[in-house]
């Protein structure tokens, strides 16, 4: 289990963001294409709260060809100034298995899209530059995750950030908004 610390930045040029880093020597840690199918139970229950969901994700890494197949709850703990989330992940080996266990277990399909991502490593914060499939959210947007929540301001400090664009929404509340 790990505690997720992120938020996203909207209405922003990933190309300048990604000269940015780059000037300021952040290491490219990876590129990926994934697919990525979120689940929901199909009926509320108390042991839910209702932030929290399973995702599939398979991530081929364009940069050393690894792939992977894991499967995630995301437990959202909170959302002021900061998107908080406990992640329990584990690795799959039959997407179609998992699915059906899923589904049988009362789980629903609730987004299935795919995503272009590269990311870079500065210090201990991390900025994913995301631009999905135009059907799942057609603009691209950046998401910082950190260790510390200090490291947030030092992060939109270095890259010249409107406070205006950033957002703790998930990319699920970000889709009901378009």
């Amino acid at each position: 289990m790990s505690k997720e610390i992120e938020v996203k930045v909207l209405n922003v040029d990933l190309e300048d963001m990604e000269n940015k880093l780059i000037k300021l020597n952040a290491e490219l840690i990876s590129e990926e294409e994934q697919h990525n199918i979120i689940f929901h139970a199909k009926e509320k229950t108390k042991a839910l709260n209702p932030n929290t969901y399973l995702r599939i994700r398979e991530s081929k890494n364009l940069l050393t060809d690894q792939v992977e197949t894991k499967l995630t709850l995301k437990e959202n703990r909170g959302n002021v100034k900061i998107r908080e989330n406990m992640e329990t992940t584990t690795s799959i080996d039959n997407v179609e298995s998992m699915i059906y266990i899923l589904e049988n277990l009362g789980y629903e399909i609730s987004s299935d899209g795919r995503k272009h991502r590269k990311s870079y490593l500065y210090e201990n914060i991390r900025f994913d530059l995301d631009t999905w499939d135009k059907n799942t959210y057609p603009y691209p947007y950046m998401e910082i995750e950190v260790e510390d929540p200090k490291d947030l301001n030092k992060a939109v400090d270095l890259l010249e950030i409107s406070p205006n664009n950033i957002s703790t929404k998930s990319i699920m509340e970000l889709k009901k908004e378009l």
